[in-house]
């Protein structure tokens, strides 16, 4: 279908995306990479009168590794977060999510903050921007206030973000130790059926010192599962262990059925991913 009519801005700035926001009001929407909202708007689901593109905005486009801590601007693509060799050493983890995302041609264009911004839970930036404990930077004309990743998805296409903010910036620490981005999908490109991140520290003697894992596509929001993570902690991780972690994820998630399966296959294939990302996680440790 074909896009209804609407009027398209290109600010070079931040303060004059946020001021049109402001004068445009409901009428108005954010546009980034563009992947998720334009097919909205083609199947009429979604009806802006105004797009407000943030291509043009230098500022958000950068990844910086400093004193233990990584940022990414909002308009960084997933293709330039795959070919940062800094960005390879400091959190590997990224590059082997954003390479699962889609294919090159979106890649090129889809940016990291329009994947974490949308709230959709199939997108597989947010649950590993919860594995990595990450904090969004939000930015509107009263200032700039910062929300964990972990708290900053409500339900589905529902987030902590105003409608007259903007997400400029996520930031997360150096990642160390062993990591995993495990996807289940019915074909390339697909957004996936089941998903995990892991991440696991091997301390010095041996056992798990830090975990922490995140699911995509499997409830409404994506899935921080703290109780999982806390099993896997001071153990060598064992088939014990890992039949905890993978029990307790289980409990917490909320598939339904769709076209990619019913939910007690989603169920099924989660924990599959889920004990796959943690034996690859802790092979890297």
């Amino acid at each position: 279908m074909i896009p209804g009519r609407f009027d398209y801005h290109q600010p070079d700035s931040l303060t004059a995306a946020l001021t049109l926001l402001n004068d445009l009001g409901d009428d108005a929407r954010v546009i980034a990479g563009g992947h998720s909202l334009i097919p909205m708007m083609k199947l009429r689901l979604a009806m802006p009168e105004h797009l407000v593109d943030l291509k043009a905005i230098s500022d958000l486009k950068h990844i910086t590794v400093k004193d233990g801590s990584i940022s990414i601007g909002a308009m960084t693509t997933q293709a330039e977060l795959i070919g940062s060799a800094e960005l390879a050493l400091s959190a590997p983890i990224v590059k082997e999510t954003a390479l699962q995302i889609a294919d090159p041609q979106i890649r090129y264009q889809g940016t990291i903050g329009g994947n974490v911004a949308n709230g959709d839970p199939g997108n597989d930036m947010p649950a590993l921007m919860q594995c990595l404990d990450a904090e969004f930077q939000l930015s509107g004309l009263d200032g700039q206030r910062t929300v964990k990743a972990r708290e900053f998805y409500e339900a589905a296409y529902f987030t902590a973000r105003d409608d007259l903010e903007i997400l400029t910036e996520i930031v997360f620490p150096v990642c160390t130790g062993g990591y995993a981005y495990e996807k289940q999908k019915r074909k390339i490109g697909d957004y996936a059926t089941a998903a995990a991140a892991v991440l696991l520290t091997r301390g010095a003697d041996g056992s798990c010192s830090h975990a922490s894992i995140a699911l995509t596509n499997l409830a409404d929001t994506p899935i921080y599962c703290e109780d999982a993570s806390k099993a896997l902690m001071n153990s060598g991780i064992d088939d014990a262990s890992i039949a905890a972690a993978v029990k307790s994820c289980l409990e917490i998630i909320d598939p339904v059925d769709d076209n990619r399966g019913p939910a007690a296959f989603k169920k099924h294939a989660a924990g599959i991913v889920l004990k796959r990302a943690i034996d690859n996680a802790w092979s890297r440790a």
